[in-house]
């Protein structure tokens, strides 16, 4: 330590002693010149040895250049300054620092050897720690002295005996336990022990002797000498049940100790070692004492019992945490923990809950408790993982859900609506109950994909998130949208649902090419389901919702179509041609203005497909729709086109001309004034053609056909139109030739009342006709 005194002494001495040497001393130091403050030194000495009680204060202010010199590791000079200050000391021993002072510039100096360079200096600083004990024997001395011994690496006699003259001095108790720890950092492990016994020994009535027992026990575990520990806490154990209780702070410090070495017994999964730790501290427990610590001690306690698979003492264990801090999450968690190792779904589920109410509450977060947003929810994810390790799925999926509502980490959200997803989507095929419950799977389901949907939508999930990440996975949640409504096609109405989320998550992504084809997609089919749920809605308010609906679908479908052509798709794509009937239908069923003005742009394509026509014609008169009219003429339309085909297709033909004559001629309508019948006539022989040169007409179809022209002959002949019934009648003839084997079972009739209407026809020829 820096003396700041002897400036004042010196220049009140003597007058004979001139000032100007000392501030020649004190700039050339100040300056480093260290020569030029050697020289002056020298000067001072020889002029102050003629004036009594001088020399002392030269000596103090050698040492503090010694000193100074010292804290800017200027060994060197360091070593000269205090070897200067000693010896000058040495020329008056009735100063007031007398033998103490010599000591104390002594010890520097063996420090400065220590620091300075070891190998060259290390007897030089063992001589000079023993002359500054023979001079003034001085804890800091023998300190330093067992600390020159040891990098020496002298035998554990030298190092005994210069420890054991420590106990002759007054220090306090602490020092004895730092010089202790000095011996064991060296691994001189038989000093160091032997004196740290004798020391207990010493201050075996001490009221902080606890400190030395619990070094003692700190110093063995680093040693991993446990079975030792053991027995130095077991000692202390008895001694406090005894009376001999230690004070609070050595006791909280014995609890630390106790509860690390059991936290890296259970971190190593040494499951009974750290039980046997927590089982210590709580033997220094009073009865009836409880506090937070004790509560934690119980849960601590109650997790090596369910790791042990003892789960009646981790219940019991976890419920004294409980009489004190029920509320707490940690104590929550070890609850769920024990129903879910017993077990019991029903109990799990419970004990979950209450786990998720705990964690709203921030009121009963523990201290240990990480403080960051997603700390509760992090023991969500520990709930959901631990349920899965032991085969509870119900009860993981529950802690899943509460993990993404209540987690504020995206990612964290993200990760959980997956493994729900992927947990939930086996259950869908493991179903084999009513629909409703696989309707229910399904929208639970959907609430996850939708969950998706709305996180990844927030202003903020791009800066949490990065570009990469973000859009890979709305990938995932689109596909798994699209496949799940991919299972849903007896349901329009869910199947709907899942393609239009799947279409909002793909506009998250990058408008590729393989993207835009999977919104065409999720649009188009949407459209498709509305306009079936329309087709099967109880009420008209909600089938034109359901029309409208489809039509904005239809719309949107249309724009992406065109954002493809423009990029150079020109594969072939029936896309345009469902959007088209799809239109058409929505409109006509809707009643719509539009519709007019649409078929006027259909009848005008080039390259109209029959089947595209025969559908117009369908959905024109399907209910509400109705529009006979627009289906007349598209079967009209794919009836010239089927005509036109090389071959014909007679089977697709016969289908659409019963349609179209169906139209004309409803069942049950004969008269004139409502069927047209030239037109029907040619349709008539438009079908014998066909029937002529195809073998494929289906029999069905003809017997069909010769019924109605029959019936149409029978019906005229009954109204007295006895030339137009011969006519028809004789159509009904011309079909029956093509009957093939069913000919005969119709041909006796049919021929005999042929004839009976000719011969009614003849002789009505000589009457004035009432035909025109």
């Amino acid at each position: 330590m820096k003396i700041h005194t002897s400036w004042g002494h010196l220049k009140r001495l003597s007058p004979i002693f001139p000032n100007c040497c000392l501030n020649f001393l004190d700039n050339a130091v100040a300056q480093g010149d260290f020569q030029r403050a050697v020289t002056c030194i020298q000067r001072c000495k020889d002029m102050l040895m003629r004036l009594p009680g001088v020399p002392g204060y030269l000596s103090i202010l050698c040492y503090n250049f010694g000193v100074e010199t010292y804290y800017q590791k200027k060994f060197e000079e360091c070593s000269h300054w205090l070897g200067q200050s000693y010896e000058i000391g040495k020329l008056d021993k009735n100063i007031s620092t007398g033998q103490e002072m010599q000591a104390k510039v002594l010890r520097l100096l063996a420090n400065t050897y220590l620091d300075w360079d070891w190998e060259q200096y290390q007897d030089k600083a063992l001589e000079t720690i023993n002359l500054a004990n023979e001079e003034c024997l001085h804890q800091a001395g023998l300190y330093l002295k067992i600390k020159i011994l040891l990098r020496l690496k002298a035998s554990d006699e030298e190092l005994h005996e210069a420890a054991m003259k420590l106990l002759d001095l007054e220090v306090p108790l602490d020092f004895f336990l730092s010089t202790a720890k000095l011996l064991l950092e060296y691994g001189r492990d038989s000093v160091g022990f032997d004196f740290l016994k004798t020391v207990c020994n010493q201050f075996e009535s001490s009221a902080h002797i606890g400190k030395a027992f619990l070094l003692h026990i700190e110093l063995l575990l680093q040693r991993k000498e446990d079975q030792l520990a053991k027995e130095k806490v077991e000692g202390i154990l008895t001694a406090h049940h005894a009376g001999k209780e230690l004070p609070r702070g050595i006791l909280s410090w014995l609890h630390n100790i106790l509860w690390d070495q059991a936290a890296q017994n259970f971190e190593a999964q040494n499951y009974s070692e750290a039980l046997h730790w927590y089982n210590y501290s709580l033997s220094f427990y009073p009865s009836g004492q409880m506090d937070l610590d004790f509560a934690k001690l119980q849960r601590n306690r109650a997790s090596c019992y369910i790791h042990l698979k003892q789960l009646e003492k981790a219940s019991k264990a976890v419920k004294e945490a409980e009489r004190y801090d029920a509320a707490n999450v940690f104590t929550q968690f070890i609850i769920f923990k024990i129903a879910i190792s017993r077990g019991s779904t029903d109990e799990a589920l419970v004990a979950v809950d209450a786990l998720e109410k705990s964690m709203a509450n921030p009121a009963v977060q523990e201290e240990e408790m990480i403080k960051e947003e997603n700390s509760t929810a992090a023991f969500l994810s520990l709930a959901a993982q631990f349920a899965l390790e032991n085969g509870q799925q119900d009860v993981a999926m529950r802690a899943l859900e509460y993990l993404a509502q209540r987690s504020q980490d995206l990612q964290q959200v993200l990760t959980a609506l997956k493994c729900l997803i992927r947990l939930g989507i086996p259950q869908i095929s493991q179903t084999t109950e009513l629909e409703e419950n696989r309707k229910e799977e399904m929208d639970r389901l959907w609430s996850w994909l939708q969950i998706a949907h709305q996180r990844l939508a927030e202003p903020v999930a791009k800066e949490k998130l990065t570009l990469d990440v973000w859009t890979n996975e709305a990938h995932w949640f689109r596909k798994i949208a699209w496949n799940l409504a991919m299972q849903c096609e007896k349901c329009p109405g869910t199947m709907r649902d899942f393609f239009l989320l799947s279409y909002k998550l793909s506009q998250f992504c990058p408008s590729e090419k393989a993207v835009l084809i999977s919104q065409k997609t999720c649009l188009l089919m949407a459209a498709a389901a509305d306009l079936e749920l329309g087709r099967s809605a109880s009420e008209a308010s909600q089938q034109t919702e359901m029309l409208t609906h489809a039509l904005e679908h239809i719309q949107g479908c249309k724009e992406i179509v065109n954002v493809l052509k423009l990029a150079g798709d020109s594969s072939k794509d029936p896309t345009e041609n469902l959007l088209l009937l799809y239109e058409i239908e929505a409109r006509a069923k809707l009643n719509d203005a539009g519709l007019t003005s649409l078929l006027e742009s259909v009848w005008e394509l080039p390259q109209l497909e029959t089947k595209i026509l025969e559908t117009i014609a369908s959905v024109a008169v399907e209910h509400p729709a109705h529009y006979p009219d627009v289906s007349k003429k598209a079967l009209k339309m794919a009836l010239c086109l089927y005509l036109q085909g090389e071959p014909i297709d007679a089977v697709k033909f016969s289908k659409c001309l019963h349609s179209f004559i169906n139209l004309l001629l409803p069942d049950g309508v004969l008269s004139t004034d409502m069927c047209p019948l030239q037109e029907i006539w040619r349709i008539f022989e438009d079908a014998l053609h066909v029937i002529r040169v195809s073998e494929e007409y289906p029999q069905v179809e003809i017997l069909w056909l010769m019924t109605k022209a029959w019936n149409m002959g029978v019906y005229q002949y009954s109204e007295g139109m006895y030339v137009t019934a011969e006519k028809w009648c004789g159509l009904g003839i011309r079909f029956l030739g093509h009957l093939g084997s069913m000919k005969k079972c119709y041909e006796v009739q049919m021929t005999d009342v042929y004839g009976e209407v000719l011969a009614k026809v003849e002789r009505d020829k000589s009457l004035p006709s009432n035909e025109e």
